[in-house]
């Protein structure tokens, strides 16, 4: 960006945002040195199971409303359209499946990590197999989560890219590390008032500005950003209704349903009927490029002290939510997958100490990523979904391999991951080694400042110019990202079947628990 384009915070408005990282920090101490202190495995990686309702709720809404999530959407719309709509269907089956599938299995079952199942159910190796392909999705996508808003800012205002980013990070890391899960669940709290605030303040000035609800709905309809209900079925095709509400389904369920930042919010509940009720009250929204939108906030609240600050404010938040999550699931299922089936005598007061150990690592870690994620040149929208469609995909694929297969043997599940992570890296590097690019927004948009410090949007209508469309493996390559977590799963799934089915099928137990989840029942079923 033209750095005589750059718009600058004042004085108020830094104070809003070291306000914010002061009281996430505050929150983290407050947590160490009040009630067992973080002594314990049990409350610092489960918050003693005892968190109420409410907070957990918050917390999942938090935990993948992320900045580019609030930063994304409306560059989504703004630059393609409102096609983006129609995954709002992908959320009524993406979010009530968790809650009447896999909540009830992993709650009854009391477990820390999620993925102590498929050790249940299939064997050890499948457990760390699991358990290594989620750390690896956790911590590349940490990694974008702190850099986004972080680059955005920076683009925008001038304001020192590696500052905002170590800033994020070690605040994150200090109060994780600190407090443990309760000071995650309420640090997300406190920022989740914070980003509906800051969101808040954008629509109020930004509607009021425009000229009213009516004014703002005419030039959003001559802006042509009104989509139609696109029907078509080609899976090539960025976003159609079935890419979104269909192929988004699987995306969800990859998110909310198996994914260990969530899974470890519900097994904090006091009961099973909390557990479902936050998975149901659950919502999050994905992301694209964000310049374009902190650029029209910082100029529209510009001259109104403290609104800048306060979205900014809003976005880090965000972000801060994300990756707090994502330290505090990573350090759990390294302790619980990785380290304790290895050292079982080891005391309770080494375990708490090793794990604060691990979380502070992942958090350095993140830093890390987030430079990675620098050198990177996909959309962030792209960037962020295809780590959920090609490492997300596959976990997907195992859990629902062992809770809908009863004949699905650990053999069969091995081989049916190996075999999901390895096509999912095939059509992603193809993807990206063909350079196919999804369809073009509906018109050219640039954002320009004017000469009276105003926002001036040049729409340029594109050429008609026919594009070929891709063939052969090229257009393989060119399947919708958005369909990626379906394609994934579902190649785990039938290569698991036909591996158990050569193999024997299943000869091991499973666990079922009665509707108390206090006892269980222990149901052998062998092959033929």
């Amino acid at each position: 960006m033209d750095p005589s384009n750059q718009k600058h915070f004042e004085v108020v408005d830094y104070v809003i945002f070291a306000v914010l990282l002061a009281a996430s920090v505050g929150i983290g101490l407050y947590y160490a040195l009040s009630g067992g202190r973080q002594r314990t495995t049990q409350e610092f990686l489960m918050a003693d199971r005892n968190m109420g309702c409410i907070p957990v709720s918050l917390s999942l809404i938090a935990s993948f409303q992320s900045a580019v999530a609030i930063i994304g959407v409306p560059a989504e719309i703004y630059t393609y359209g409102t096609q983006y709509w129609f995954i709002g269907c992908a959320y009524i089956l993406g979010l009530l499946i968790p809650a009447h599938v896999f909540i009830p299995v992993f709650y009854r079952l009391r477990l820390s990590s999620a993925y102590q199942y498929l050790e249940l159910r299939f064997s050890k190796a499948v457990r760390i197999c699991g358990t290594l392909t989620f750390i690896c999705q956790m911590v590349i996508y940490m990694g974008v989560c702190v850099y986004t808003p972080a680059f955005a800012l920076n683009a925008v205002t001038g304001f020192e890219l590696w500052g905002a980013v170590l800033a994020t990070g070690l605040v994150c890391t200090l109060y994780t590390t600190m407090g443990g899960l309760k000071a995650v669940i309420w640090t997300d709290v406190f920022q989740t008032v914070v980003m509906f605030a800051g969101q808040l303040a954008v629509i109020v000035v930004g509607v009021q500005k425009t000229g009213g609800v009516s004014e703002v709905w005419r030039k959003i309809w001559e802006g042509d950003r009104i989509s139609g209900l696109d029907l078509n079925p080609d899976p090539t095709e960025r976003h159609t209704f079935w890419t979104l509400g269909v192929g988004g389904i699987f995306l969800m369920l990859s998110l909310y349903g198996v994914n260990q930042a969530q899974v470890q919010r519900y097994l904090s509940s006091r009961t099973e009927k909390e557990a479902k009720t936050e998975g149901l009250r659950e919502t999050c929204s994905c992301f694209v490029s964000p310049q374009m939108v902190i650029y029209f906030v910082m100029d529209m609240l510009q001259g109104l002290p403290g609104l800048p600050g306060l979205f900014v404010a809003c976005l880090f938040s965000a972000a801060l939510s994300t990756i707090s999550s994502a330290f505090n699931s990573l350090a759990t299922v390294t302790m619980e997958d990785l380290i304790k089936p290895h050292f079982p005598a080891m005391t309770e007061a080494r375990a708490t100490l090793l794990s604060k150990a691990l979380a502070m690592s992942y958090g350095l870690l993140c830093l890390a990523m987030a430079y990675v994620t620098h050198l990177m040149g996909d959309s962030v929208l792209q960037m962020a979904l295809k780590i959920f469609g090609i490492l997300g995909g596959p976990i997907l694929g195992l859990f629902s391999l062992g809770i809908f297969f009863p004949w699905a043997n650990s053999t069969g599940a091995v081989a049916g991951l190996g075999s999901g992570l390895a096509v999912a890296f095939w059509v992603a590097v193809g993807s990206i080694l063909s350079h196919t690019s999804a369809r073009s927004p509906t018109p050219e948009c640039r954002v320009l400042l004017g000469p009276d410090n105003t926002t001036t949007t040049i729409h340029a209508t594109l050429s008609n110019v026919t594009l070929s469309r891709p063939s052969g493996l090229k257009r393989f390559y060119s399947l919708s990202y958005m369909w990626y977590s379906a394609f994934n799963c579902f190649t785990v799934i039938l290569i698991g079947l036909i591996i158990s089915f050569l193999t024997g099928g299943r000869g091991l137990v499973f666990l079922l628990c009665d509707s108390t989840g206090e006892d269980s029942n222990l149901v052998e079923s062998t092959a033929s």
